[in-house]
C-alpha cells in the first residue's frame, strides 16, 4: 500500500521481549487494550441498492450502455461482495436492468442478481458480452472500471466489436468519492482504532529499539483492538525519506520518530502519521516541526466546498516555501501532493495536487499530509484524514500539538 511497509506478525516484531524458552511479554500499554469493533453499522443493502441506482444515473448522464469490473474496491463497494482481482468473476452493471455476475464454473455465486458462468475454454468474455447484450448494451459505448485487466478488455473487444469502450470513472469515481454518513462512521471508527494503537505503541519506545520491534508492538496493538495492521517506521535522519528505508536504525536519544499507518474498518481506511521525539528535541528540530503544523493548518483552512483541490496543495506549500524552502517540489521542501483520497483505498481518486482543478464538495474525503524533507537531516510528516463539510473540512482525529505531544 505505497509508503506503508508491512512488517511481519505482531508476535515476530516483539522478539525483544521473548526468547526460544519464553513466550513474548506484552507490553501493559498494548495489554490493556480491547477491541474497538463491537457497535459498528455495516453499510445495509438499501444503501448499496441507491448506490446502484446513482450509477445507473450516471451512466445515462455519460452516454454508457453499462459498466463492467472485476473484483477490487468498486465491486465490493456497488455488492458487499469481495471477489478476488484475479479469481476469473466480473461484474455488469447496465443502465437498464439488474446486475449481471460472470463467475468462473464451480466457482462460488455471490448470491444476488442473476449469475453467468464460464468454462476454462471459453473465458468470461462470452458471457460479458452475452450480459451486455440482454441488458440493451450489445453496441455503443461501456465503461470500463479502473482496475479491468487488459486481457478482459482484450478478450471482450475481440468478441463483441460493435463496442466502444470508455472508462469508467466518470460513474465510479463519481460516486466514491462522496461519502455517506454511513461510510464516514465507518472511516470514523478506523482512525480512532489507528489513535489508540499510536498511543499504546509509542508508549514502547526505549533506546536501542529498531523500527520492526516499533512495527511489532503496532501490530499486537492493532490485534488487541480486533483489527489487522502494520506500519512504516523510521528514526532520525531516515525520517526524511517519505516511503521509509531498509536500513538498519536503532534508536538514540534526540532521534524523531515517524510513524505512518492505518487500518481498516468494514473496508473503510484510515491513514495517520505521527512525527515526534524521544528525549528532549533540538530548536531546529522543533523550528521544522513547527513549520509542518503551520503547513497543515493552512491546507485545512483551505479545503472548502467550491475550493479547487490545487487550491489546498498551494495554501500548504505556500507556508513551507514561505520559509525559504523549495520552490515548488523542490528539497528541502514539499516533494509530493499534499494529500489523497481515501475511502475503501488508502490511496483513491481524487488527489490534492498542482493541476487538480477538480472542486471540493461535501462527503469528499482526504488525507492532509504536507511533508518537509530535508536529506541527511530529518523529515517531518503530520498527516491526519479530514471530510468536507458545508462550512469547510473537519478531521477526524486531533491534530498533535507540539512536537512532544503526538496526541495532545
Amino acid at each position: 500500500m505505497n509508503r506503508r511497509v508491512f512488517l511481519g506478525t505482531a508476535a515476530a516484531g516483539l522478539t525483544r521481549f521473548a526468547t526460544a524458552q519464553e513466550p513474548p511479554v506484552i507490553p501493559a500499554a498494548i495489554r490493556n487494550l480491547r477491541p474497538m469493533l463491537d457497535d459498528i453499522q455495516p453499510i445495509t443493502a438499501d444503501e448499496r441498492s441507491a448506490r446502484r441506482e446513482k450509477a445507473r444515473r450516471l451512466m445515462h448522464a455519460n452516454k454508457l450502455g453499462a459498466i463492467v469490473m472485476e473484483g477490487g474496491s468498486s465491486m465490493f463497494y456497488y455488492t458487499g461482495v469481495r471477489r478476488g482481482a484475479n479469481d476469473g468473476s466480473a461484474l455488469v452493471l447496465a443502465a437498464r436492468g439488474e446486475p449481471v455476475w460472470i463467475v468462473p464454473e464451480g466457482g462460488q455465486a455471490p448470491g444476488m442478481a442473476e449469475v453467468r458462468t464460464w468454462a476454462a475454454g471459453d473465458g468470461p468474455y462470452p458471457r460479458i458480452a452475452q450480459a451486455l447484450a440482454e441488458r440493451g448494451a450489445a453496441a455503443g459505448r461501456v465503461g470500463l472500471e479502473e482496475r479491468v485487466r487488459f486481457a478482459v478488455f482484450d478478450g471482450l473487444r475481440k468478441r463483441a466489436p460493435a463496442l466502444e469502450f470508455a472508462s469508467a470513472d466518470p460513474v465510479t469515481v463519481a460516486c466514491r468519492v462522496i461519502k455517506s454518513p454511513a461510510e464516514i462512521a465507518l472511516m470514523q471508527r478506523a482512525n480512532d482504532i489507528t489513535i489508540a494503537c499510536y498511543r499504546a505503541a509509542l508508549a514502547t519506545l526505549h533506546e536501542g529499539m529498531t523500527p520492526r520491534e516499533l512495527g511489532g508492538s503496532i501490530a499486537a496493538a492493532y490485534q488487541a483492538l480486533g483489527v489487522r495492521g502494520d506500519a512504516m517506521v523510521s528514526f532520525g535522519k531516515y525520517t526524511a525519506f517519505p516511503h521509509g528505508s531498509v536500513q538498519p536504525q536503532q534508536l538514540r536519544a534526540g532521534d524523531l520518530v515517524l510513524i505512518d499507518d492505518g487500518c481498516s474498518v468494514e473496508g473503510y481506511q484510515s491513514d495517520i502519521t505521527r512525527t515526534t521525539i524521544f528525549g528532549q528535541p533540538s530548536a531546529r528540530q522543533k523550528e521544522i516541526w513547527n513549520l509542518e503544523r503551520k503547513a497543515q493548518d493552512a491546507a485545512l483552512a483551505a479545503a472548502r466546498p467550491g475550493a479547487a483541490c490545487e487550491a489546498v496543495d498551494a495554501a500548504a506549500r505556500q507556508v513551507i516555501a514561505g520559509f525559504g524552502f523549495g520552490p515548488g517540489y523542490k528539497v528541502p521542501g514539499l516533494p509530493h501532493r499534499t494529500g489523497h483520497g481515501i475511502g475503501l483505498d488508502g490511496h483513491e481518486w481524487t488527489y490534492l495536487v498542482r493541476g487538480n482543478k477538480t472542486r471540493l464538495e461535501p462527503g469528499m474525503c482526504f488525507s492532509n499530509e504536507p511533508t518537509i524533507v530535508i536529506y541527511g537531516e530529518f523529515g517531518v510528516r503530520l498527516e491526519d484524514c479530514m471530510y468536507i463539510t458545508k462550512e469547510g473540512a473537519r478531521m477526524f482525529t486531533r491534530q498533535s500539538p507540539a512536537i512532544d505531544q503526538p496526541f495532545g
